[in-house]
């Protein structure tokens, strides 16, 4: 029989979220094995780049991955005169940058990261079985492993509600310092967007699941319309595309028999149903799922119940709204009534009714 490894901690996905879960367990003594499919950190890179201002502090020490600020939003709905807010501060990261220096955080601080390794199977009493045939255990185990969580998939918290996105990277011909956001009915369920980075731009929509097979003629228009328009270059430099959660957040925990299951980031559901972002609240909920776990293993029984109430105190309002905006966007979309520019302002966070 194959021997178990045994860990304080199991992390599956080494993205930000899985990183920081990573090291604040390790910074609290615990020992702890991360597990990646991929073969190096952040690449390929599924992430359209762009942060709000308020990852600023979560990011430094990783001043490196940004590429450049962004000062503004531009908002164009079904291609007319856009509004502009210049004060919508953030950064472009290098997300491959990035994540690399999460995941050399959470070596330096004793992490075991292991990449190339693919979770066969998640035993009902929490052991992992690795398609490699070794086997590791833990008190605790976090599902760092995004909208189609493994983790999230045995504890019975799924994502069901899913946005598609698909992006390219093209060269940027005119420097831009703000984020063009596209409202369209042509783009069912979310967005079409630019963002700049530096010398190239990232072009891309998102658009609810059941119209995935649309995206690539969507992308295709918006990249033709902005070539036409002197902004980009014609040549394709990259392709990407993923899934992001759109039905709010999770229960972010369950039992496999004595171990404790968490879930962060993507997995928990914690992305924006609006906007797609994510990364600040894998940052967020990685670190104090690391915390918890760290707890849960020095003997708190109610460590879990612990890591609910405080993503809930911290995002449930705001994902809440996102959910009803996008709903309400959606069933007019499926009613056959266009939107009107009031239905899109109350659907978008550029504008004041979106919050009201």
């Amino acid at each position: 029989m194959t021997t178990v490894e045994q860990f304080d901690v199991v992390v599956i996905g080494l993205g930000p979220a899985g990183a920081c879960t990573a090291v604040e367990a390790a910074r609290r003594g615990c020992r702890v094995l991360a597990l990646d499919r991929k073969r190096e950190p952040g690449k390929p890179v599924q992430c359209a780049e762009f942060v709000p201002a308020m990852i600023g502090a979560e990011a430094r020490g990783f001043t490196d991955s940004v590429r450049q600020p962004i000062r503004a939003m531009m908002t164009f709905v079904e291609s007319g005169t856009p509004d502009t807010q210049p004060d919508f501060p953030g950064h472009m990261l290098d997300r491959a940058t990035f994540d690399s220096g999460l995941v050399a955080a959470a070596a330096q601080a004793g992490v075991d990261c292991r990449f190339g390794e693919n979770v066969r199977s998640i035993g009902l009493d929490g052991c992992i079985e690795l398609a490699c045939g070794r086997r590791a255990a833990a008190p605790v185990v976090v599902g760092a492993d995004g909208p189609r969580s493994a983790v999230g998939r045995r504890i019975g918290n799924v994502n069901r509600e899913l946005l598609e996105t698909r992006q390219i990277t093209v060269a940027l011909l005119k420097r831009h310092e703000a984020t063009d956001i596209f409202l369209s009915a042509g783009i069912p369920g979310g967005y079409g967007w630019l963002f700049p980075k530096g010398e190239v731009a990232h072009v891309g929509a998102g658009v609810d699941s059941t119209h995935k097979a649309r995206l690539k003629e969507i992308v295709a228009g918006l990249h033709a319309a902005l070539a036409e328009n002197g902004r980009v270059g014609t040549e394709i430099l990259g392709r990407t595309g993923g899934a992001i959660p759109a039905g709010g957040m999770l229960k972010p925990w369950g039992a496999l028999g004595d171990t404790l299951a968490l879930l962060a980031g993507d997995a928990a559901g914690l992305t924006n149903p609006v906007t797609g972002a994510g990364i600040p609240a894998a940052v967020y909920s990685g670190r104090l799922a690391g915390e918890t776990a760290a707890a849960w293993v020095a003997g708190n029984p109610a460590a879990g119940a612990d890591y609910e109430d405080e993503l809930r105190d911290v995002f449930q309002a705001a994902l809440d709204r996102a959910v009803r905006r996008r709903r309400e966007l959606t069933a007019r979309h499926g009613s056959g009534a266009p939107a009107s520019r009031a239905d899109w302002r109350r659907g978008w966070i550029a504008y004041p009714e979106y919050w009201a």
